[in-house]
C-alpha cells in the first residue's frame, strides 16, 4: 500500500477531511508520512546524517518528531499531530490511530530495542506516554493521557498513570466506560474509593487509622 492509501484513510477517519485534495495538500499527518517514507529509506541503506536531515525538515514542516529508524506501518492516521514523538526503535503496525502530544519513547535504562512496538488497529488517545520495550497488542485502546510502562494484551483498553487495564475483550476488569475520547475510565477516583471503603471498615473494627487529610495540621512550620 502506498501514500495516496494513506490519505484516503484520512480522509475516511477524519470527519473534517472535506476531500482528498484537502488531505494530500494540508493535513501534517500525512505530510509527516512522506517525509519519514524517505527518510527510513536512508536509514535502512546506512545514510544516517541525511536521514536525520530530512527528518528534521519533517519535524520542522509539522512538529512531529519521528526518528528515521521507527517503522510504520500502512494507513496511519495522525491526527493534529503537534508534538508527537516516536523514538528510533518504534514499530506500529497497520490501520492505527495516534492523537497529538503521544510519545513512543524509551526510558533510558534499555539498550538495542528501547521503543514500544504498537500491534494493529490500535489507538492512542492525546498525550499518552507509551515508554519503554513494550508491546501493545491489536485492537487495543490507551486512553488520553494515560502512561503506559507495561505490556498491554490484545483487544483491550487501558487508563491511568500508570495505566491499568479496565477492559478485555469487551468485559469489564473494574467499573469503567468504553473509552470515546471524552468519558474516560477515572481510575483514581475508583482507587480512592476503595481505600475510604476499607478505612471505613477498620473504623467499624475500633482500629486505629491515620488521620484524614482534613484532620492534619496544614499551618505554617514554627
Amino acid at each position: 500500500m502506498g501514500l495516496i492509501a494513506d490519505a484516503r484513510n484520512i480522509q475516511r477517519l477524519d470527519p473534517a477531511a472535506k476531500s482528498l485534495v484537502e488531505v494530500m495538500l494540508l493535513y501534517p499527518g500525512f505530510h509527516v508520512l512522506i517525509s519519514h517514507r524517505i527518510a527510513h529509506w536512508l536509514y535502512r541503506h546506512k545514510r544516517f546524517f541525511l536521514a536525520r536531515w530530512v527528518s528534521q525538515i519533517g519535524r520542522g514542516l509539522t512538529g512531529i518528531e519521528i526518528h528515521p529508524g521507527a517503522k510504520i506501518g500502512n494507513c496511519l492516521f495522525i491526527d493534529h499531530g503537534m508534538g508527537i514523538v516516536f523514538g528510533e526503535t518504534a514499530e506500529i503496525g497497520d490501520n492505527c490511530t495516534i492523537y497529538h502530544q503521544v510519545t513512543l519513547g524509551g526510558t533510558g535504562k534499555d539498550t538495542g530495542k528501547r521503543h514500544p512496538t504498537i500491534g494493529n488497529n490500535v489507538l492512542i488517545g492525546a498525550g499518552a506516554k507509551i515508554l519503554g520495550p513494550v508491546f501493545i497488542g491489536d485492537n487495543t485502546r490507551v486512553a488520553s493521557g494515560s502512561v503506559v510502562l507495561t505490556n498491554l494484551p490484545a483487544n483491550s483498553t487501558a487508563a491511568g498513570v500508570p495505566a491499568t487495564v479496565v477492559r478485555v475483550n469487551g468485559a469489564k476488569v473494574n467499573p469503567a466506560d468504553d473509552l470515546d475520547q471524552q468519558d474516560i475510565p477515572n481510575i483514581w477516583a475508583a482507587k480512592l474509593a476503595e481505600m475510604e471503603s476499607r478505612i471505613g471498615r477498620l473504623e467499624v473494627a475500633g482500629q486505629d487509622v491515620p488521620p484524614s487529610i482534613d484532620e492534619l495540621d496544614t499551618g505554617s512550620p514554627q
